[in-house]
């Protein structure tokens, strides 16, 4: 087997692990394009060919890794197509937009906490979401502040 098929079953392998963490198979699978190709941008059509995908099924997968932000449409003078690439704060972009998420769920055990008596079991676990939640919350901007310094280069040197 050659370096190219190994990287590719790696790229396979790695949308099997995206899938079973939650993202759609063919946005997983289109996903592992983006981080395994060696181009600096790829088009749907491109995509559509490495995976034996059909256009609409590329389509709505790019759409769904452009909405969450981890890949980005780029411009591409004299080309008819659109060319996309992988965003380099993808990672960061995708745990921010979770925050959505997350308020949602806090919102929901807010409203459980509110809606269930002291005593009932249900309140204390409620309690315990909501409390996660609003830590979550309140770590994340820190967390993806100390990211950004950490993936700046020493300007010392």
């Amino acid at each position: 087997m050659n370096d190219r098929q190994e990287q590719w079953q790696a790229a396979e392998r790695l949308a099997l692990t995206l899938a079973e963490g939650g993202l759609q198979r063919m946005a997983a699978r289109t996903l592992a394009v983006f981080l395994f190709t060696d181009q600096d941008s790829v088009t749907a059509g491109e995509i559509a060919e490495r995976l034996d995908a059909s256009a609409g099924a590329v389509s709505g997968a790019v759409k769904s890794l452009l909405s969450v932000g981890l890949i980005e449409r780029l411009p591409a003078p004299g080309s008819r197509r659109e060319h996309y690439r992988l965003r380099d704060d993808a990672w960061a972009r995708l745990f921010t937009s979770q925050n959505t998420a997350f308020q949602a769920m806090l919102q929901a055990a807010r409203t459980g906490v509110e809606t269930t008596a002291e005593h009932d079991p249900a309140h204390r676990r409620l309690t315990q979401m909501r409390d996660f939640y609003e830590f979550m919350l309140d770590e994340i901007p820190a967390m993806l502040d100390r990211w950004r310094r950490h993936r700046q280069p020493d300007r010392r040197m």
